[in-house]
Formats: C-alpha cells, structure tokens, sequence
C-alpha cells in the first residue's frame, strides 16, 4: 500500500469517507494526528466521528493513511479522495522479553498473532543491556506499543513520544514503571486473572501437604531411611472446615478446586456480603479471628496493603487449634512471619508457605528446620508450562486495544497504589 492521494475521480465505497464528507447535513469528518511513526510509515491519524451522525459506520475511530493531510499538517477539503485504506492495527510493537521469557510466554503460535497486529513489529533481547542503553533504544525506536515482563528495566522518566500502552506479562510493575507514568496518561496491563488457578492449584497442594504430612515423611524416607509406625498420623481434606481470608480471583479459583472434596468454605474480606456469599456458597465470617478459631484449615490470599500488613498476628495464629493448617500463598508481609516461627516451632500445626516477607528466604531461616513445615520458593504462578496462559491473555488485550475495546487488567494509579 503506497500511501499515494487516489485520483481525484476515483471515490471510495459510499458507506465511510464520501457519506461523511459529501453530506450537507451531517458534521465535517475530524482528523487529528495522533502519532508520529517510523520513519518508513506515513503518519498515523485518527478519524473522529461523531456517534449521532448516524451514519452506521463499524467504528467511530478509524486509522487513515492521508498523506496529504501528513505533509500540509492540515485536513484535505475532501478525504474521500486521499484516503488510501482503513488500518485497524496498532502502529509499531516493541517486544522486549529475554529468549526464554519469549519461549514460555509467547510460544510461536502466540507470538505469531502478536506479529501480525502491528504494522511494525521489532524485537529486543534486554539480557544484556543496562538501564540506560535500554531507555536509548527504547526511544529510538518510539513504539506505540511494548510488551515487557521480569526481564525488562525500568522505564525512562520522560517516555518516548508514541508510547501509549505497556502490556506487562507478569504480575507487579512497580520495578518497571511509576505512577506518575500511568497518571499522565501511560495505559498499563498485567496478567491479571489468567494465572489465577495455578496459584489456586498451589494452595491445594499446600492443604494437603501438610494434612498428610509430606515434608516429614519425605526426611524420614530420604534421610532416615525411615517407614511409618502406629502412631504415624495424617488427615484427609474431605469434608473439611476451610477459611479463606481474601476473596479475589485465587480464591474464586481455589473454591473450584475444593469443590470434590465437600469442604464447608467461610470467607472473611470486606467485599463478601451476604449476596456474595449465597451466590458462591460459602459463608461470611464477621472478624478475622473468628475465620482463624472457627475452621481447620486456613488459606492466607489477603493482598498486601497499608491495612493489611501484618494483619495476621500472633494471637490470630495461635487461634488455629492443634492439628489444623496455615497456608500462605499471597503475601508475606500480611502476616506476623517471626511470630509465625514461633508457632511453627511448637509443632501443634502444620504450615505451608510459598511467600515470605524476606526473599529468597535466608539460608539461616528458622522455617527450613522444621518438619511440619512445607516450602515452596515463591512459584505458586504460572508453571513454565502455563506461563501461556498470561501470553494469551496479554494477546486478547493487544487485539481489544487494535479494535479500541476496553482491556481487563487496567493498572490504574489505585490499583498500582494497592500493589506490592
């Protein structure tokens, strides 16, 4: 598509240009520049019509080439005789993921359909480049798009001029961007729910490590060379009183998962209300220390704000009656950890811990002496097998954004406030 003005005679279908610009009675198309592209691309603008026109058209905002209009800095008397072709696409994507991020992420099918909704795809390994050569090329490439995750530095202050959105493939993206950013006008995505069920699946195996007591009887068979007695005890989840302290999309998930065992789920967090809890079938506890005297086992899923922090003490702890189960898979900082120890080392539960206040955990840390203690380090996310997920996520964003459709999983400035 050459971007040349068609020939004056030569008119378009009917149903766009011609029916807004050869009217009388309907309001004179709007074109506004919107981005400055690689220097290969005609300049992008967005065609602005009003929704009253009525002139049923498939959007209000098209992407135009108009080359006079580029070059006069000005609209064409007529558009319908520049307009060359509708671009639905995004301008340019910069993906910048390290190779084994791109692998697991974005499998060739994924990044395939990544590719072909821009019209100027680049890609940048980050492994090697400092902040600061990243931030250079960053800007001289000037994407619309970029598409980051865990390998990808922080964000120059001043972003390049055509940056409009940051699809992010993993969870926070405090290191990678501020909220000055987002509050002058940055739109930012992360994986939101899509990795939702894998951390679910980790509470599930936490509740069941320690209900059968897998972290003992792995030292006594590897390191003992050890087998059972008739006091070797160890409990099933059927039938179990279970409390979840938190109700956002992992524990929605981990309420599926329990679902076969007919365990009785209560729930303590501000948004549960009696509507909520009848349409989930579980039931509301009133206070955070009821939730922890009133079940056998409880699963930590909170998020980490100001409130919050530290919010599981040791008189809320020691609540939980002998031979019940503490599970944390949200965040550390939620609960009190040295008062945590304190409970662990006295034996009468069991506990399963994927997050920690601290990480990676120390060496030192009194939690890896214990045998009623289970440890996972931080992988309660996407498996390397389902980080997929994410990548199609982030790809069902990139295309809501081509079509100017609402995204999910907006970081807005309350939301990157809430996060840890």
């Amino acid at each position: 598509m050459s971007g040349e003005p068609r020939n004056p005679e030569e008119r378009p279908a009917p149903s766009l240009i011609e029916r807004i610009n050869d009217r009388a009675d309907l309001p004179r198309a709007d074109l506004t520049p919107r981005h400055t592209l690689h220097p290969s691309l005609h300049h992008t603008v967005l065609l602005n019509y009003a929704t009253n026109a009525n002139l049923s058209l498939p959007a209000t905002h098209f992407r135009v080439f108009l080359l006079d209009c580029w070059l006069k800095q000005t609209p064409p008397p007529h558009a319908h005789r520049y307009a060359c072709s509708v671009m639905p696409h995004p301008a340019a994507i910069l993906l910048t993921l390290t190779p084994s991020e791109q692998r697991e992420f974005l499998p060739k099918p994924l990044l395939e359909a990544v590719r072909s909704l821009a019209t100027l795809f680049e890609y940048l390994d980050p492994t090697n480049l400092t902040p600061a050569e990243f931030q250079r090329a960053l800007t001289e490439r000037n994407p619309e798009i970029l598409i980051a995750c865990w390998g990808t530095p922080p964000l120059p202050a001043q972003l390049p001029s055509n940056l409009r959105y940051v699809s992010y493939l993993a969870g926070s993206i405090k290191h990678l961007l501020t909220r000055e950013h987002i509050t002058n006008g940055l739109l930012v995505t992360n994986w939101g729910h899509s990795i939702s069920r894998t951390v679910a699946e980790m509470a599930l195996l936490h509740i069941l490590a320690g209900l059968r007591r897998t972290t003992h009887w792995t030292l006594v068979m590897h390191q003992a060379n050890g087998w059972k007695n008739n006091e070797s005890a160890a409990g099933s989840l059927f039938g179990r009183r279970v409390g979840i302290h938190g109700f956002g999309p992992v524990a929605r998930e981990l309420l599926k998962l329990l679902q076969p065992f007919g365990c009785a789920v209560a729930v303590h967090a501000p948004d549960v209300d009696a509507t909520t809890a009848t349409r989930y079938g579980i039931s509301a506890t009133t206070t955070l220390a009821d939730l922890f005297a009133d079940n056998e086992i409880i699963v930590e899923l909170a998020p980490l704000i100001p409130a919050t922090t530290g919010i599981v003490t040791e008189k809320i702890l020691r609540l939980i009656r002998p031979g019940g189960i503490f599970v944390n898979v949200g965040r550390g900082a939620v609960v009190d950890e040295p008062a945590l120890l304190r409970v662990a080392t006295e034996g009468k539960i069991a506990i399963g811990l994927d997050v920690f206040s601290q990480e990676p955990l120390p060496a030192a840390s009194g939690f890896r002496r214990l045998s009623n203690v289970t440890l996972t380090p931080h992988m309660a996310g996407p498996t390397n097998d389902r980080k997929c997920d994410a990548g199609a996520f982030a790809l069902n964003n990139l295309r809501a954004y081509a079509a100017d459709h609402p995204l999910q999983a907006v970081i807005t400035p309350s939301i990157y406030d809430a996060s840890s």
